[in-house]
Formats: structure tokens, C-alpha cells, sequence
């Protein structure tokens, strides 16, 4: 099956200048400019099925939004392949625009002053839309993300989460058939987080759409994709299933244990490895991975164990982790 994104040593490198403050500095800079490369994306290479939702995680700066606009067309690469249902998005296709969205939480593209239906209007015109399909489209789009008390206010005098749901609105209104989303729930509060993922998910299984989302809440992850990839200093250092994430890329691992007889304190405990909470007779040790058997042999020779568990950590953990390992041992 031909994939619908592909991605093959994908490059960007900007060229920029290098200054100390100060006038002296300014001055020598107008005739002497220091420049260096700095690579924002470099040589990333994945594939995207029909109908997948990804995650595209990443700190800031990692190249995901450099990558994302690569696909939509407003950058050109510097180096390597980057293909959207078979088209080369910076050539800009009309035939290519009109399957695809780019939507950015940080960034608007309705019209401040006048209300989010007017806007919705101009798209029409804009993608060509024959009437009745637009219609029938826009009211559905109301209807799904609630927006009729809203649309015929002045953007300007919206909530962020309300013009949030207008924008995404306003972007899907020509039914796309990939999404890219750059921090959708960006801002917005927990409620308007979780009706934009529940209705990305419909969207997703109504019309089969392929999604690459980037997101820093990970419950927006965890609720919509089963696939990640993860870039670190313009370089993919991760591409497979989220469950299996925290099993290559986690230190440790969490030990719960129910205890028989428990004592008093958790000063016996400290053996094992960093106690991470005790109640009611149950410890909670945070572990290195390498040393899991041996410290769960250890616990049970030594101590009465009614029940144990072992729990990879919490994904936002193994984020972190990853994110703070040093450029070189990511390599």
C-alpha cells in the first residue's frame, strides 16, 4: 500500500547570524556577518497509511513545525523527499491544497473583525465549493463542535478555546484528507481540550483522514494515536507504537507491593530503591530498570508479599527523560 505522507532524509537548514551586544559588535557586524547553518530538521525519514493518526512529538526547537510546514507546502526543503498523497507540497498544486489542512494552535487565519460564518463564507470561495456541499459540511461542523452561539459574533470577541473551535472549523470545511495539527488544544482548558480530541476521532473514523499531530499535552496523545514519532535536535530518535515507548526509553520502573506484616516506617525500604510512597501496607519503589528481578527476588525472600506489581512510569516521565538525555546519546 502506497503510504499517503512520505518522508525520506527530509532537510532543513537555515543560515544564520552570529553577534556579541553591544554597538561595537553591531558596527563590525555591517561589514564582517559571522554566519552558521543551523540544521532544523535533519534527514528525518518516516511514512504515513491512509486513515493513521500520529503523534509528532518533540521539545521546542526539535523541527516539528519546520517538518509540518515542509508538508504543507510554505517551506521549501533543503534536502530530501517529503510526498502528500503523491503530490510535492512546496509546488503548491491546487489539486494538492485542496486535500490538505494545516492548522496551528498559536496562529489565525479568520478575520478578526467580522463573525467566524463570514470567514467560513470566504473559504468557500477560496476552495471553489459547490454551495450545497458547503453547506451541508458547515452545518455539520457547527453541529459537532457546538459552534452555533458563536459563529455570528466578531472573532475578536471570542474566548481561545471558542476561536479555537472556529479555526478548526474553518479548516476543515473543504473535507480534507490529511491533517496537519501543530498544538490544536494549545491554551484551551481541560473541557475544550477533550471535545477537540473527541472530535478529531470522529472526524478521523467518519472520513478515514490521515492526522500528524503535535501536541505537548500528552492526554492528546494518549487519547487519539497509537503510533509516535518523536524528533530530538532536528533528528527522528523515535518511530513505533506509544505502548512500547516507555519499554525502550525508561531508566526505571515502578514496584508496588502489598505486605503482610508492614512496618511502621519505610527506612527498610531504602535498600531497594527510592520510595516513592507507603499506605496501608502497600510500598510504591521507583527502581532502575536493570535492577527490577533482582530487587523484586530480594523483596520477596526478605518480606511477606501478599501482591506485587510492576508498571512502566507515567508517559510524561518517559518524555522527559528522553528530551533531557544529552544530544550525543541520542545518536
Amino acid at each position: 500500500m502506497t503510504p499517503i505522507v512520505h518522508v525520506e532524509k527530509l532537510s532543513k537548514t537555515y543560515s544564520v547570524t552570529d553577534r556579541e551586544g553591544g554597538l561595537k559588535a553591531a558596527l563590525k557586524n555591517l561589514v564582517n556577518r559571522k554566519k552558521r547553518d543551523v540544521k532544523a530538521v535533519n534527514e528525518v525519514s518516516f511514512d504515513i497509511d491512509a486513515g493513521e493518526i500520529v503523534g509528532f512529538l518533540g521539545p521546542n526547537g526539535a523541527g516539528k513545525t519546520t517538518t509540518l510546514k515542509m508538508l504543507s507546502g510554505l517551506l521549501h526543503p533543503t534536502a530530501g523527499v517529503g510526498q502528500v498523497l503523491g503530490f510535492t507540497p512546496y509546488k503548491r498544486e491546487r489539486a494538492y491544497l485542496s486535500q490538505m489542512t494545516l492548522v496551528m494552535g498559536q496562529r489565525n487565519q479568520l478575520i478578526w473583525d467580522i463573525p467566524a460564518t463570514d470567514s467560513f463564507d470566504l473559504n468557500r470561495v477560496v476552495y471553489r465549493l459547490n454551495l450545497d456541499d458547503f453547506k451541508r459540511t458547515r452545518d455539520e461542523l457547527v453541529d459537532l463542535l457546538e459552534l452555533a452561539p458563536i459563529i455570528t459574533k466578531p472573532v475578536r470577541n471570542l474566548s481561545l478555546g471558542e476561536r479555537m473551535k472556529c479555526e478548526i472549523a474553518a479548516a476543515l470545511l473543504h473535507r480534507p484528507k490529511v491533517l496537519f495539527l501543530d498544538e490544536p488544544t494549545l491554551g484551551l482548558d481541560v473541557t475544550s481540550q477533550r471535545r477537540i480530541r473527541a472530535f478529531i476521532k470522529d472526524y478521523n473514523a467518519k472520513y478515514g483522514a490521515t492526522v500528524l499531530l503535535t501536541s505537548h499535552y500528552m492526554a492528546d496523545i494518549e487519547a487519539l494515536c497509537k503510533r509516535v514519532i518523536i524528533i530530538h535536535h532536528g533528528k527522528l530518535i523515535f518511530d513505533g507504537e506509544l505502548s512500547k515507548l516507555a519499554h525502550q526509553f525508561s531508566a526505571d520502573k515502578t514496584i508496588s507491593a502489598t505486605l503482610e506484616n508492614p512496618p511502621e516506617n519505610t527506612d527498610a525500604f531504602k535498600v531497594y530503591g527510592e520510595v516513592l510512597g507507603y499506605e496501608d501496607g502497600q510500598i510504591r519503589l521507583k527502581i532502575p530498570k536493570q535492577n527490577t528481578s533482582a530487587m523484586i527476588s530480594k523483596l520477596l525472600n526478605e518480606w511477606s508479599v501478599l501482591d506485587v506489581t510492576i508498571q512502566e512510569p507515567p508517559i510524561e516521565d518517559v518524555i522527559e527523560h528522553i528530551f533531557a538525555s544529552p544530544k550525543e546519546a541520542q545518536s
